[in-house]
């Protein structure tokens, strides 16, 4: 396991000190770690925006790789540093609900194991109040990619802090529901299955804030650049895009926004 792939996922940014802090910590610990950055440009604080994150990338990865993720609003409080094994994955998180999306969303036949992360002789030898990702996280992380029993780390807990998501309500004529991610297109993802535009046959109306209406597609190239469409996105959801554009800007809308599909009489 000396070569154990460890991921690195926070909202520290890419020109701060902060990455390259914890990734000298670990590889101080083990030199033959090997790390993967999958983001460093998580919205500050943004737990909703890191739950999606995690549950759209971390399934690809090989089972058994270590996650860290350090997006920590109330670091230096009393939060606790959860270890989890969740769908085939192992991850370093602060108790935030951060990864509980992706344990709704995939795995659901594999065990779900959750330890508190209590025992300092895995930390530093001093603790900042400011920067648990180095001082606690990243020596944990290297600790335990040296094969280091997971059970050491502390107690086994059935008592987490879950991060709740909308859920689309259905209609008579239609669904409800809302932007949960906006990515760097400015593409609009809804908690809005699929199904909703692909099961019904006949015309629909989509509509986002109440106003307008967009067209529904199957890829962006069957609508011409600057039109904003409805199709379903790489994640099974319902998404909103101006093509070659940018859908939040255009439409001055963004997370939380009502998106509404009516389903049309023939």
């Amino acid at each position: 396991m000396a070569d154990a792939i460890i991921t690195l996922t926070t909202d520290f940014g890419t020109s701060s000190p902060f990455v390259a802090a914890i990734k000298g910590v670990i590889l101080s610990i083990n030199p033959a770690a090997r790390l993967v950055d999958l983001s460093h440009d998580i919205p500050p604080y943004d737990l909703r925006h890191t739950s999606f994150f995690l549950r759209e990338a971390l399934p690809y990865f090989p089972p058994g790789t270590l996650h860290v993720v350090v997006v920590d609003p109330e670091v230096g409080t009393d939060r606790s540093i959860l270890y989890v094994c969740v769908a085939g994955h192992r991850l370093l998180v602060p108790d935030n609900g951060c990864w509980t999306l992706l344990g709704e969303g995939h795995g659901h036949n594999q065990p779900l194991r959750v330890l508190r992360v209590t025992e300092p002789r895995f930390w530093r030898p001093t603790i900042s109040s400011t920067f648990h990702g180095r001082d606690v996280f990243a020596p944990v992380a290297a600790y335990l990619s040296l094969g280091v029993n997971p059970a050491d780390l502390g107690p086994v807990t059935t008592e987490w802090r879950s991060l709740r998501w909308p859920s689309p309500t259905r209609l008579s004529d239609g669904v409800a529901g809302e932007v949960i991610f906006v990515d760097h297109f400015g593409n609009l993802i809804t908690n809005i299955a699929g199904s909703a535009l692909t099961a019904h046959p006949g015309p629909l109306k989509v509509r986002v804030a109440g106003t307008g209406q967009v067209r529904r597609v199957r890829t962006y190239a069957e609508a011409d650049p600057g039109e904003v469409v409805a199709l379903v996105s790489s994640s099974g959801l319902v998404e909103v895009a101006e093509v070659q554009g940018n859908a939040a800007r255009r439409l001055a809308v963004g997370v939380g926004t009502n998106v509404r599909i009516e389903w049309l009489a023939k």
